[in-house]
């Protein structure tokens, strides 16, 4: 056998560990969920369950429900990841030791103990509410059991991961390149724009992917701090298939659900792929 067959062989031996997990744990499921959403109650085989999550009302309502907090949590936990980013990697000081050692501490609290203690501080007699009472405020705007609540829910569990990944990122951006810029009169804005977001780029890209899909997927936060109706996917999912046994109509929520997600990891792929075909040309 030839030197190059042996190297062939090696590479698939190496891959395809990974490739038999990721076809059992991930492909599998999902064609049995594709399977199981397309069946009808008469055994056959139809469009009927995705038609029952476009026409009734409730359905719709949870699908733009779940869009909505997604989409908002997503800008909102990008935004301040980047800025306490920016902050901590062109500042020095007190504030800025204080916060690299404070800001993530949340990823090692559990999220059901982080979800009640978000109850505790917020609820309508919580310690929030305590506090504005004594200031004379007669009562705190609802925010746990609305969509306030979960937003701040995602905030809490993803701006430390997110903040983390751009961290790594804006720490490999050259200090030469900032002042080099700065030397020929650039702004801070400019800088911003022409510098440091081109070459976070691609770590923007994959903490977008992350959030998203933490966020459109999730389910211990919008269940103890959502309202009853709407309700985001995950929590609608559990109840259409744990309280009224619709196998079918959970599984079409589960398919759909990893098509939204498929959305955002196909822009990611591509622009990888963009990115990669540049280098190489």
């Amino acid at each position: 056998m030839s030197r190059q067959a042996k190297r062939g062989l090696l590479g698939i031996s190496l891959v395809l560990p990974s490739f038999l997990i990721l076809v059992f744990i991930v492909v599998l499921p999902i064609i049995g969920s594709l399977k199981e959403s397309l069946t009808n109650d008469g055994g056959g085989y139809d469009l009927s369950n995705y038609k029952f999550l476009f026409t009734d009302k409730l359905m719709r309502s949870n699908i733009i429900f779940t869009l909505e907090i997604t989409v908002i949590s997503s800008l909102l936990v990008l935004a301040i990841s980047y800025v306490l980013a920016v902050y901590m990697r062109f500042n020095n000081g007190f504030a800025v030791r204080w916060i690299r050692r404070m800001y993530m501490i949340p990823i090692f609290i559990p999220t059901v103990i982080a979800t009640y203690g978000l109850m505790q501080l917020l609820g309508n007699h919580g310690w929030a509410a305590r506090i504005l009472y004594h200031l004379g405020q007669d009562s705190l705007p609802r925010i746990i059991y609305d969509m306030k609540g979960i937003i701040i829910a995602n905030l809490w569990f993803n701006i430390p991961f997110t903040t983390m990944l751009l961290g790594s990122a804006l720490s490999s951006v050259p200090d030469s390149v900032i002042e080099s810029a700065k030397d020929v009169g650039a702004g801070r804005l400019r800088i911003f724009w022409r510098l440091i977001l081109p070459l976070t780029y691609k770590t923007l890209l994959v903490a977008v992917t992350f959030v998203f899909m933490g966020v459109i997927g999730s389910f211990t936060a919008p269940y103890l701090v959502g309202p009853n109706a709407p309700q985001m996917l995950g929590v609608s999912m559990e109840q259409v298939f744990g309280v009224f046994q619709d196998r079918q109509l959970a599984a079409a929520l589960a398919f759909f659900t990893f098509l939204l997600c498929s959305f955002i990891g196909y822009f990611y792929v591509l622009s990888m792929i963009k990115e990669e075909g540049m280098r190489r040309s």
